[in-house]
């Protein structure tokens, strides 16, 4: 083993971060998260921006395919997700570096 803590999917955290900056993860319709005015639940595509924002965002758990429900988006001035049974708010800076889909 290499040392690297897993978690039930076998991912580490050091692959969720390469995973931001990896290759288109959605064949669908794909929107900045700031561009959304509506509420429901989406999937994650991509996450742009530097290494610091895309391990910030991992580190909460935001990443290339989790799914996460927006409770209230306000204009792209901030925004509520719901993901992985917490809630997290997001300023308007991060919101213009995810890149999401509808489910």
């Amino acid at each position: 083993m290499n040392g690297r803590r897993r978690n039930k999917n076998g991912c580490c955290f050091a692959d969720r971060v390469k995973n931001c900056f990896g290759k288109k993860q959605c064949k669908s319709v794909v929107s900045k998260l700031s561009k959304r005015g509506d509420s429901g639940r989406v999937k994650v595509c991509k996450i742009t921006g530097d290494r610091k924002v895309c391990a910030r965002m991992a580190s909460m758990g935001l990443y290339p395919g989790a799914e996460a429900d927006i409770i209230c988006a306000t204009g792209g001035n901030q925004c509520l997700l719901k993901l992985n049974g917490g809630t997290i708010s997001v300023d308007s800076d991060v919101t213009d570096n995810v890149y999401v889909t509808n489910l």
